[in-house]
């Protein structure tokens, strides 16, 4: 149920704020211990929270838009007094003593914290199988990854144990997930929601965005979490337009782009290409023009950004030394086997391999082979971008080439498993905001996902596009039966 249904259903005394938060918790102790979406679970302060909001309503004080509302954090966002773990062994202990711009804004409008999720270590993964703490489970089918690197958050809201949740996405790591587990996942402009607070992977990439189940609920939250910050030197200090008031306006004369050589690629799903080319014709029926476009480099994004985001995370995670907070060795002589040890047994493979690839891109003689080219491919991508803009209003592609693919079936291999973020990528290196929204099934039942990319700081439209195509589809409505699937 949407966030204005549950509003609805609290304001009219229906449910209290207290029951919601318990229906969840009992949610998570029901399936939890085999999805393994959760690292935390803030039971006392979820109910305490709750409590408090009752008691507000009660006394009928006048409350914010999300009062009550139970939402899961992606352990990669600072929670004051709550462990951020990044889930690695090299963060397990870490508990910050301030909280993060995004969680904050949330708390300031009633939203209820009921728990950390879990994550690809250090957001560096494409399946949340790279966690120190276990791998999520897909709640479609056990059996399947949720994707990553958010898949936590995006498992949880997929099977009830929250109504919404905030990810992170550098490369793809929330719309990804969301189309691997059936929902919606917005990644905003970089820039358009601040940063300060969110442990940094890539930062000239990394974005926050919410995980919903209509895009109704994420144009909320983004209206919410979006806006300048004086402690991000990044954050846009642009008005934040009112994502809401238009989700129903008609889509008479917006054209939308198919970007061809998203559908020309030999990885991609028979079944994905099938209903991603299905939903364009839905925009088409319901009032958009349909345009073939090329963006030449996009199928370039996916080398670039495998030098770009290790360099910037060889040099993010330089400062996990094993001297001022996180994991250190005890069994070191002196200051520097303290050093390497820490770092040794305190990462984990992929984020090593990451940290090898960009110190080696950024080294003396290679820098300008590697780092300074990919830079300047990723101009060129962005210039595609600025091209086809010019000649559609939006953008759509399949989020990802295929539907979730097996547990452990990518382990030995991972370069397969950066594939899955080929047509993601693209977007985080030219700052675009991009969502995924349901759009079909595989035959096995699993979720596909539809991309749509609008330019910079047109989320407006996009959730626009997004609201309608969802409306005139109603996908949803008539999903086969998941594992864990509400």
């Amino acid at each position: 149920m949407s966030i204005a249904k549950w509003r609805e259903q609290l304001e009219l005394g229906k449910i209290s704020s207290r029951e919601l938060v318990d229906e969840h918790l009992a949610r998570i102790k029901q399936i939890d211990g085999k999805l393994n979406a959760f690292l935390e679970v803030t039971e006392a302060k979820a109910r305490a929270d709750a409590t408090r909001i009752d008691e507000a309503r009660s006394a009928g004080e006048a409350l914010p838009p999300l009062a009550g509302i139970p939402f899961a954090i992606k352990d990669n966002l600072c929670t004051k007094g709550v462990t951020t773990s990044c889930s690695s062994k090299m963060l397990e202990n870490f508990v910050p003593p301030y909280e993060s711009t995004v969680t904050n804004r949330l708390w300031k409008s009633g939203a209820v914290l009921i728990g950390k999720t879990n994550m690809d270590e250090f957001a560096m993964g494409s399946s949340t199988e790279t966690s120190a703490f276990g791998a999520t489970s897909n709640p479609w089918d056990l059996e399947k990854v949720p994707g990553g690197s958010s898949g936590g958050s995006a498992a949880a809201v997929a099977a009830g144990e929250c109504i919404a949740a905030l990810g992170s996405d550098t490369g793809g790591s929330i719309r990804q997930p969301a189309s691997f587990c059936g929902v919606v996942g917005l990644k905003p402009t970089y820039g358009r929601v601040s940063r300060w607070g969110l442990v940094a992977f890539a930062s000239s990439l990394d974005q926050v965005g919410p995980f919903t189940t209509s895009v109704a609920d994420s144009a909320e939250i983004l209206q919410i979490i979006a806006g300048g910050d004086p402690r991000d030197s990044t954050c846009l200090k642009t008005s934040v337009p009112n994502y809401l008031d238009s989700l129903d306006q008609p889509l008479s004369g917006l054209r939308v782009g198919l970007i061809k050589e998203c559908f020309d690629h030999d990885g991609l799903d028979p079944s994905v290409k099938s209903s991603v080319i299905k939903a364009a014709e839905k925009l088409q029926s319901i009032g958009a023009e349909l345009v073939e476009v090329g963006c030449p480099r996009f199928n370039d994004g996916i080398a670039t950004y495998y030098v770009i985001a290790p360099s910037e995370a060889s040099a993010n995670l330089a400062r996990y030394d094993g001297v001022k907070y996180g994991y250190r060795s005890s069994s070191a002589e002196n200051l520097a086997t303290m050093t390497t040890k820490s770092r040794t047994d305190g990462f984990g493979s992929e984020v090593k391999r990451r940290i090898l690839i960009g110190t080696y891109a950024l080294s003396a003689g290679y820098v300008d082979a590697y780092y300074k080219k990919a830079q300047q491919v990723r101009t060129l991508i962005r210039n595609d971008f600025e091209n086809a803009f010019k000649k559609v209003d939006i953008l759509i592609t399949p989020t990802a080439p295929t539907t979730a693919f097996s547990l452990g079936v990518h382990s030995s291999d991972p370069v397969s498993m950066y594939l899955s973020d080929l047509l993601t990528i693209p977007a985080n290196l030219a700052g675009l905001p991009a969502i995924s929204v349901p759009c079909g099934f595989d035959q096995s039942g699993l979720p596909i996902g539809l991309q749509l990319i609008s330019n910079v700081l047109d989320e407006k439209r996009l959730l626009r596009v997004a609201h309608q195509y969802e409306q005139a589809s109603d996908v949803m409505s008539s999903r086969p039966a998941g594992e864990f699937i509400p």
